[in-house]
């Protein structure tokens, strides 16, 4: 991932499926007490706090558990049935002990460390726009190639995985959406707008999906992390700036950002995946990991409770047939380790310093079942500096830009990825925030092909058109004589490429 507004964003990444699937069947049951009277009782200055309560999906079960809600203090914002899974907010600060004792409440904690607060913004100055002199020196160099856009000659990362070749084949198909699970798509985009899909967009921020016209877009230019996605993944092919690697599916965009700091809460992830399933989504690009935890840690209450509500929610869109992408991080964490040192949660109030075992803490919604972790590259096919990665972790690998390492022979010069920015502007930025983009483009023009295919089956076929890719002999990339990374595996599936990186043109032959 790239960075946001409010601080230095670290996308996911999949560890060991079986353990995590193990962990979450011995959720434990919920046991049969009532809530105490007492625990109702709110306290007057009392920060209110927004909460997951998770629950069997029978509706006698839900109606029961939240008449108890209210009992103890609480206030139900949205109720996803289907799954089982209630998002409350309460003042209440034995609000979650409480909940877990209701018949039925399989488990139940807070999302967040901070109060629920007033909307703001902070800036973040990640982004290097592209710039008038820089234009029109990569337009003069496009202008070389015919049918390319006026930008594409500074779009290494087309080339690399043969997407500017796969165009003239199949550009994928209408019938394809890809949602973009993030801080807003700025639909207006001349590059954007004439695949957009409003019908298949929202605001989920807080829990709630809010599809009037335009909640979907970012709140401020400084959130312009899903612009740049949706760019690459399908910018068109209209004379007009850059190209997506599916230049003809669509794209659609659910905002999932809290306007108050611009962090990723898992009641609004739950909602962008329940959303997408109902509204026909074939695919999500999550290039973020859900706060307020890096890792969310089975053996705590809160944190076991928020994976098992965007496990709930994200496997529903998958039994619908969506296909979950997911960004590694940009952490250059071993997700295979035997212990990782997490300094950065909770993000939302004071981190604290921690180690954690990436088997039993999860990075969400990456690491969950099913979900496709793709790690990054540079133009040298080399895995960027700042790449997480693991192996049996990583699925498979994209351009993600490297401008440390691997610079490109291009106009610019960037080692970065150029794509769209708010207010009809483009711009350079890095993180496997922007690999993961690339495979889902990949995956959607696989779809586009095999429209049939289960989201288990996509995932198979993307992993099959991958570049094999071996472990360099040596990471040692500044050259201190210390290597930056421990590559593990072969030529057919390993830690830093998973088995493979993504290949367009394979794809659509």
């Amino acid at each position: 991932m790239s960075q946001l507004r409010s601080r230095r964003r670290l996308a996911l990444a999949v560890p060991v499926v079986l353990s995590l699937t193990a962990s979450l069947g011995f959720l434990p049951a919920a046991a049969s007490a009532a809530p105490r009277a007492e625990s109702a009782a709110q306290t007057a200055d009392a920060p209110k706090l927004a909460y997951v309560v998770n629950t069997k999906v029978d509706r006698r079960t839900i109606a029961s558990v939240e008449k108890a809600i209210g009992a103890a203090g609480g206030t139900v914002v949205a109720t996803y049935g289907r799954i089982g899974v209630i998002v409350a907010h309460s003042s209440n600060p034995d609000f979650a002990k409480t909940v877990r004792t209701v018949r039925g409440v399989q488990s139940a904690g807070a999302t967040r460390t901070a109060p629920l607060a007033a909307a703001g913004t902070k800036e973040e100055g990640a982004v290097e726009y592209l710039t008038a002199a820089q234009a029109e020196r990569t337009e003069a160099a496009s202008a070389q190639t015919p049918e390319s856009e006026p930008l594409e000659a500074d779009q290494w990362d087309l080339r690399t995985i043969g997407a500017d070749k796969a165009a003239k084949i199949n550009p994928g198909s209408r019938k394809v959406t890809v949602a973009v699970i993030d801080t807003g798509v700025d639909d207006t985009h001349p590059d954007i707008a004439p695949n957009f899909s409003a019908s298949q967009s929202a605001n989920c921020a807080g829990g709630k999906p809010d599809t009037s016209e335009g909640a979907w877009r970012p709140y401020t230019p400084e959130d312009y992390h899903g612009t740049h996605v949706a760019g690459e993944i399908a910018a068109a092919r209209n004379g007009i700036g850059v190209a997506g690697v599916a230049p003809s599916v669509k794209v659609s965009s659910i905002n999932v950002t809290d306007r108050a700091n611009g962090l990723f809460y898992p009641e609004s992830v739950v909602c962008a995946f329940v959303f997408a399933a109902d509204h026909g989504v074939e695919i999500t690009n999550n290039s973020y990991y859900v706060d307020p935890w890096l890792y969310n840690c089975m053996d705590d209450p809160d944190q076991r409770a928020i994976v098992d509500a965007v496990n709930r929610a994200q496997l529903y869109a998958q039994k619908k047939g969506t296909l979950h992408v997911a960004a590694a991080g940009n952490s250059n964490h071993d997700l295979d380790a035997d212990a990782i040192d997490d300094a950065s949660s909770p993000n939302d109030t004071t981190p604290v310093e921690r180690t954690i075992d990436p088997h039993e803490c999860f990075d969400i919604p990456t690491q969950l079942p099913g979900v496709v972790t793709v790690s990054s590259t540079g133009v040298d096919n080399e895995k960027s500096y700042f790449s997480t990665y693991g192996k049996g972790v990583v699925d498979v690998a994209a351009p993600g830009g490297d401008r440390r390492y691997q610079i490109p022979d291009t106009p610019s010069k960037d080692g970065r990825i150029l794509s769209t920015m708010p207010n009809g502007a483009w711009g350079f930025l890095q993180g496997t925030s922007m690999a993961s983009p690339h495979a889902s483009g990949v995956a959607a023009l696989l779809k586009s092909k095999h429209p049939w295919a289960s989201p288990a089956q996509l995932q198979a076929l993307l992993k099959a058109q991958a570049d094999r890719t071996a472990c360099p002999e040596s990471y040692d990339q500044d050259g201190d004589g210390t290597q930056d990374a421990v590559c593990e595996g072969g030529k057919r599936v390993n830690g830093f490429y998973g088995y493979g990186i993504v290949n367009a043109l394979r794809a659509v032959k």
